[in-house]
């Protein structure tokens, strides 16, 4: 979406997986949570905090908690004029450290001995889900939530352990969408699971889906939410996107300039119907 120009932040904590982490992390994009020294612990010769990516961990401690806190200010105001909330699912079994019961959202490589796994209950995960709703309709009223569950086997926690999760994440999905009326559920992991239903479409690990399957997937998501004159500025941005994968063999043939110069005209044509489209980029890289 970002690569087609959709106005998207992704991931303001970095990746997360389970609910309740999910849950902490909106509370604290709504209430511009700012994070300090005691939020951060070393590990490793790397500074980390238990409720962020390893993306934002680094040897400077002031370094991560600009990162951190310049991630949450965006998120902030970001998710306070959004249309939209993709909330994906990935597993209920949740972390929380022994020492001091806090929430954990990624072990950043930790032993083991450090943690408490438990998998939510289902009525943990719809509370922690509906909790985290009912702020977001009082932050932004206008905002729709869409719920999709991932299709990312986590087989580290066991094959019947993961199937257990995923029903328990489909099951309070559902749940959620028939009580609000502003959420809504887009089946990725059905789409995988039991419509692809062949390795052929995973990678190597046989864990994460493959191009194929992420194509396939994207293509339903956008015949079911996107109006046609969407798909249709999609489809001109595409062209615009394989035009820059492009290599030619003599740029400084006429041919080549023609095709430039066509790319650079395309590109205005939208941009004057489309102002909030940037261009930037791709017209940096023609213009040279």
């Amino acid at each position: 979406m970002i690569d087609l120009k959709f106005d998207v932040l992704q991931n303001p904590n970095g990746i997360l997986y389970d609910p309740q982490s999910i849950s902490d992390a909106i509370f604290s994009y709504i209430q511009n949570k700012i994070y300090k020294e005691e939020d951060l612990f070393q590990l490793n010769d790397l500074w980390h905090s238990w409720i962020h990516h390893s993306v934002f961990s680094g040897v400077n401690k002031n370094d991560v908690l600009q990162k951190i806190n310049v991630s949450q200010s965006c998120a902030h105001d970001f998710l306070e004029k959004a249309k939209f909330l993709i909330i994906t699912l990935g597993t209920a079994f949740h972390y929380r450290l022994k020492n001091s019961n806090e929430n954990v959202a990624n072990c950043h490589k930790a032993p083991a001995d450090f943690f408490i796994k438990k998998l939510l209950s289902i009525e943990e995960i719809k509370t922690a889900l509906l909790n985290a709703i009912t702020a977001l309709e009082i932050f932004n009223p206008g905002l729709k939530i869409i719920f999709t569950v991932s299709p990312v086997k986590h087989v580290r926690d066991g094959i019947v352990e993961n199937n257990h999760s995923k029903a328990r994440l489909i099951e309070v999905s559902h749940s959620v969408c028939e009580q609000k009326q502003n959420a809504f559920y887009f089946p990725s992991y059905e789409l995988v699971t039991e419509v692809l239903r062949d390795y052929r479409f995973y990678k190597n690990d046989l864990v994460h889906p493959n191009e194929t399957a992420i194509n396939f997937v994207f293509e339903k998501f956008c015949d079911s939410l996107l109006d046609d004159s969407s798909k249709k500025i999609m489809k001109e941005i595409k062209n615009i996107l394989s035009a820059i994968n492009h290599k030619p063999f003599f740029k400084e043939s006429l041919e080549h300039q023609k095709f430039v110069a066509a790319q650079l005209k395309n590109i205005n044509k939208i941009e004057s119907e489309y102002p909030f489209i940037n261009f930037a980029n791709e017209k940096d890289y023609f213009s040279k």
